[in-house]
Order: structure tokens, then sequence, then C-alpha cells
């Protein structure tokens, strides 16, 4: 089941790398052909929409994978009240656009809202039919409608970007119908409104599952399951995404410095974007390999050789973004490099949010999703706690330390209530093990690379090298032990 495991994470894990890595290729083109506080427009409107996407599902995405095999409606019952809620929201956005564009200091911008409205309306109502194919081993599936909305957004991206602009300068006369320099950076806005439209037209065959029929006692026991899941999704959307909300509000300057020092923090947040991968693409594979396993006799040896192995790997990423960081920095602009000594404080919190993710498996399988929920609500108080206290005084530094400290405690309560509701026997030991040899490993680069004043990139191979020779030691004993 391990190897079942392995190779349904390598489908997705490459289809969301490979995709993800051209969406990462947005990066420095945004940041090369925009400023600072243009980009920290986009970056607040992405923050904004990881808020409303977690109230457009309420939890019944993993509320499906829970009774799917309960029930043979649950699909059909899932996404009957998914495409009523999405629809009933998106008009409520629609109808008070005006409003709510105002109250965000764009009211010479209302299309923003409405192209926002539209892409959380898509991404929500595709998120059933996408779980329905995770939950159906139908990956390719999955990974081709996943990497093909990605090569739009970023066809288009370079569409508008940089074509248009050049054959504006030529003069070309049809381009007036497609194309208006005063959009600026409502163009990111649409390439992903045209590549999410076209993800949901793929995703119309999933549709066909409404024929089952809506339950109303399944949904009854769905909702009384996956309810607490949106607190635990509003609390780990304000533990990733809250500062970059509170960033133009908190710091002390006025609105265009603000958005700059957002626009920093969010493209110094994407080098971190290994880690997030890889921790997703776990996501997509893991929740169904954990709920279909769970019965079997050897499973909770299965999750704790699961945590072990994830560990090193995280650990490696850690490495490879921060001993390389010298390499990674060019792909954003110049502008945004001064927020390169966050990367690798979100890196470790990423990593710590990675073992969460594995620890969660107690509440999710004991069905104490409250108990998760209030784990949840804990880390958010203490993100908020912690963001309106460090940004006025460290600016987006003190929201990459909340970040940090947030996972790290949330990690801790979770493994002590997993220890009394649903008993793991994780090697803790060898998990701190890898976790301070990589932060060692890092500290030596930082110390050491000016004082030996080697050329760059020569210390952290080296580095590099000694971490994959003590792994692979220290597995290789652990093997033959067992």
């Amino acid at each position: 089941m391990l190897k079942k495991l392995l190779s349904q994470t390598a489908i997705y894990g490459l289809s969301s790398i490979f995709g993800r890595f051209l969406n990462y290729l947005l990066v420095p083109l945004y940041t090369y052909y925009f400023t600072a506080t243009e980009y920290g427009v986009v970056s607040e409107f992405y923050a904004y929409s990881g808020f409303l996407s977690v109230f457009l599902l309420l939890g019944f995405e993993t509320g499906y994978f829970r009774f799917r095999s309960d029930n043979p409606k649950a699909y059909a019952t899932a996404l009957s009240f998914v495409l009523f809620l999405n629809l009933s929201i998106f008009g409520l956005l629609t109808a008070f656009n005006s409003g709510i564009s105002g109250a965000l200091n764009y009211a010479t911008h209302p299309e923003y809202v409405f192209y926002f409205a539209l892409i959380l309306t898509f991404d929500a109502i595709a998120s059933l039919p996408f779980a329905k194919l995770r939950a159906e081993n139908l990956a390719l599936r999955f990974a081709s409608i996943k990497i093909f909305e990605i090569l739009l957004t970023v066809a288009l991206s370079l569409f508008f970007i940089v074509l248009c602009p050049k054959l504006q300068a030529q003069n070309v006369e049809w381009l007036h119908y497609v194309y208006s320099s005063s959009v600026g950076v409502g163009y990111i806005f649409l390439a992903n409104l045209f590549a999410s439209g076209s993800k949901f037209l793929f995703l119309l065959p999933q549709l066909k599952g409404l024929s089952a029929g809506f339950d109303w006692q399944l949904f009854k026991r769905m909702a009384n399951y996956s309810l607490p899941m949106v607190i635990i999704g509003f609390a780990g959307i304000i533990n990733e995404m809250l500062d970059r909300a509170l960033l133009k509000y908190l710091l002390p300057y006025d609105t265009a410095i603000n958005l700059a020092q957002l626009g920093i923090y969010s493209a110094c947040y994407k080098l971190s974007i290994l880690m997030t991968l890889f921790i997703q693409a776990f996501r997509y594979a893991a929740e169904p390999f954990f709920f279909s396993y769970s019965k079997n006799s050897d499973a909770k040896l299965v999750y704790a050789h699961v945590l072990h192995y994830f560990s090193i790997f995280c650990v490696f990423i850690f490495l490879l973004v921060t001993l390389y960081l010298d390499f990674f920095k060019y792909f954003i602009g110049e502008e945004f490099r001064a927020g390169l000594h966050v990367v690798p404080i979100l890196l470790m919190a990423n990593l710590f949010l990675g073992i969460y993710v594995n620890l969660s498996i107690w509440y999710k399988l004991s069905d104490k999703t409250m108990m998760g929920a209030l784990v949840s609500l804990f880390g958010a108080a203490l993100t908020v706690i912690l963001n309106f206290y460090w940004i006025p005084k460290f600016g987006y530094t003190g929201s990459a330390y909340a970040t940090l400290v947030c996972y790290v405690i949330m990690t801790i309560f979770s493994y002590a209530l997993g220890q009394k509701f649903y008993r793991v026997d994780y090697d803790v030991k060898s998990v701190l093990g890898y976790l301070f040899l990589g932060i060692g490993l890092y500290f030596s680069n930082v110390e050491l690379q000016p004082l030996l004043q080697w050329k760059i990139g020569f210390l952290s191979t080296e580095l590099m090298i000694l971490f994959l020779l003590i792994t692979v030691f220290v597995e290789r004993r652990r093997f033959y032990r067992k």
C-alpha cells in the first residue's frame, strides 16, 4: 500500500510540480513587468480568495471522502449543495460589487471583484468533480486537467503581458478588440478566469453524478461531519494568508508603500514553492489513502513510516532552496529581493505545516473533527495576535515568524491530542533529528560562506552531499535494524 501511495503521490506530484513550475515561471514575469505596488494588488486579491474558498465548499469535499463508501448518493448530495451555495454567493457578490470594491479601495476597478467572483465559483464547483477523480484513482485525468489549466494561464499571461504591448507598438489593427494597456494587472486576473472556466468545461462529464439524487438524511450527516472542517479550513487560511491581507493595513506607511511591501513579501513567499508543491501533492494522494487504509491491521505502522520519510524529503527541499538561495533569487525581480531573508523562515514554517497535515489523521479517522477545529482555531488566534503585534514592529519579517510559530505550536498540540485519541507510534526522535540536521547545515552555510569565501554554490553543494550521505547511512542502519 505504501507503493500505491507513492505512485499516486508521484502522479499528483509530478503533474502538480510540472504545472506549478509553469505557473511559477509567471512570478519572474510579474515581478519583472510590474512594480512591487502593482504586484501587491494581485497578492491582496489572492489572499481574499483564499478565505472565500473555504466558505464556498464548507468542508463537503472531505465529507464526500468520508461517506462515499457508505452511501452511493454521497457525491450527488455534496455536489448539489456546493452548486446551490456557489451560485447564491456569486449572485450576492455581483449584486453588491460596487460597495465591496469601494470598501477595498478599488472603486475605480469594480471589475476585479467580478473577475474573482467568477474564478472562485468555477474553482469551488470544480473541487467536487476533482475529489471524485481522486477517489476513483483517476490520477492521470486529474493531472491532465490541472496541467491544461496552468498551461492556458501561462499562455494567456504571456499573450496579454508580453506580446500585446509589442503588437500595440507596431499598431496592429485588430489588437484594440482584445487589449487595452489601461487594464494593467487586470490581465493577470483575466488569464486566471479564462483558464478556470476552461477547466470547468473539461469537468462537465463529472456533473452527471447529480442524477443519483439528493439524500436529505445523508446531507445532515455530511453537514455534521463537514462543518467543523470549515473552522479547520478557515483557520488554516488565516495561518496561511492573513499576513498578506493585513500588511496593507498594519504597516506604518502610506497605501502605495504598504502594497509594495506586500508585493515583496508575496514574491519571496513564492520561493518556498517547492515545499508547498510537495505538501499539496502529498495531500491529494494521502487523504483518500489514509481513509481507505485505516481498517488494515498495520495502518498505524504505515502512517508512522509515511511521516518519517515525508520529513526527510521536506528537510531535503528546505536545504535545496536555502543553500542555493543565491541562484533561486533570480526568479524574482531585483526590487523584490529585499525580502529574501524571510525565505528560510517560510520554508521551515511550511515544513511544520506538512508534518501537521500528517498528524491530522487522528481527528479525521476518529470523527473528532470538532477537536481538530479547536486546534486550528487556537493556531488562527495565535496568528492574528502575533501579526497585529509584530507587523507594526518588524514588518513582513514579523509575519514570517508568526507563521512559523503558529505551525510549530499547532504541530505540538496535534501530536499530543493524537496520542490520546488515535495513538500512532511516530519516530519522533528521528523526525526531530533530521529537522535539527537541516537547520544546522543551513546555519553552517550562513556562517562559513563569508569566512571561507568559496565560490557561491560550492560550499552549498558540499553541505548538501553531507546531508545525503548522513541520510543514507542512518536509513541503511534503520533498515537492517528492523
